[in-house]
């Protein structure tokens, strides 16, 4: 499954997406977890802000 994945995201329309990795402080603990989505390129410092 991975190879497919690999092989979309390298075609034209796959470059229009960026993966993104972010930290994010748990509420209960304090420790932190990280949360990775595939967002469109120009919205990427939009979803950084939040």
């Amino acid at each position: 499954m991975a190879k497919k994945v690999v092989a979309t995201l390298k075609t034209a329309t796959g470059k229009d997406w960026a993966k993104v990795i972010k930290a994010v402080k748990s509420p209960k603990t304090g420790a932190y977890t990280f949360r990775e989505e595939m967002i469109p390129v120009d919205k990427v410092q939009e979803y950084l802000a939040k």
